[in-house]
């Protein structure tokens, strides 16, 4: 659904009514909370979420939901996303960052690119990853990364992620700087750790850039810095862009109001095979997702009732 940019009593350029997603380029020294608080005051809109957590040491693409749009977070959290990062050798911290403590200095002389490269090859793939104290991963509901600054050290369970590409773009020590794809869930941070341990010397990261998450790129992303109510209209994408990869099913006007009655329609022998497919009345309007129910009907599973003028 597009969304109403009309003003109807919010901010000047955008309505209380309008949703969306909004890709935004995070600056450094903000947390992803800091950002959705500014999309508050911009937009007039308490709805607001973002998908997917950015260090503040970090930059690059932060998306950021508004309105119903809020309901499809989860769908984004899980898209693959793309990473340039600068790591300093030699040098291991508590949080795996710049912004920590130095605790371990080591020297590097015998790294050299070939052997960088030759240890990159055990990263990528399904790897094993232990995520750092210092992450906003919850302990009997408490944050990891407050237990971390009170000195406490906890448990904390493998996780698996998978490296789909790790690319050396620069060699200049005691810096390296590398970019990487990679599944939801992967901690940069972590990977750099372990790449300093595996070769001996440490290491941790310098400057961190994401650089796409899903098909949302950097280079469409709107600086934080120049967005004003006018320029967060301009840059609203529909919500249905939340879910552009799953299978699109344009319903028939007598589905369409059966789905929204909160009732299962026919699957039909030609219409696609997935678990969860974005629907679309005949008019193209986005109204929500339907999954594929035992019998092979489709069910409704998040319906978006379309938003009447008044």
């Amino acid at each position: 659904m597009t969304s109403d940019l009309s003003n109807l009593g919010g901010k000047p350029g955008i309505s209380k009514a309008s949703e969306g997603v909004l890709n935004i380029d995070k600056p450094g020294g903000m947390t992803s909370h800091d950002v959705v608080n500014r999309i508050r005051r911009l937009s007039g809109i308490r709805r607001v979420g973002h998908a997917g957590t950015l260090d503040p040491l970090a930059t690059g693409v932060l998306l950021v939901c508004i309105g119903r749009a809020t309901r499809l977070v989860e769908y984004l959290v899980g898209q693959p996303k793309v990473y340039e990062t600068t790591i300093r050798m030699g040098q291991s911290t508590n949080t795996y960052d710049a912004d920590g403590e130095v605790l371990v200095e080591r020297p590097l002389d015998d790294l050299t690119p070939e052997r960088l490269i030759e240890n990159l090859a055990q990263f990528r793939g399904v790897i094993q990853q232990m995520p750092p104290m210092y992450s906003a991963i919850k302990k009997d509901g408490q944050p990891l990364y407050k237990l971390a600054r009170k000195g406490i050290e906890v448990e904390r369970a493998v996780r698996e992620v998978t490296i789909y590409e790790l690319e050396l773009l620069a060699y200049a020590l005691p810096d390296v700087r590398l970019r990487v794809t990679c599944s939801s869930g992967t901690y940069i941070r972590a990977l750099a750790h372990d790449l300093g341990e595996s070769l001996g010397c440490g290491g941790h990261i310098l400057t961190l850039r994401r650089t796409a998450v899903g098909d949302y790129s950097v280079r469409e992303a709107a600086p934080l810095h120049e967005l004003d109510p006018a320029l967060l209209a301009a840059s609203l994408q529909p919500s249905d862009s939340a879910v552009a990869q799953m299978t699109r099913l344009d319903l028939s006007e007598a589905d369409t109001q059966s789905v929204l009655l909160g009732q299962r329609v026919a699957r039909l022998e030609e219409a696609p095979r997935a678990a969860l497919v974005r629907a679309y009345d005949p008019a193209g309007r986005f109204i929500g997702i339907l999954a594929e129910a035992e019998d092979q009907s489709w069910q409704p599973h998040k319906i978006f009732h379309p938003i009447t003028e008044k």
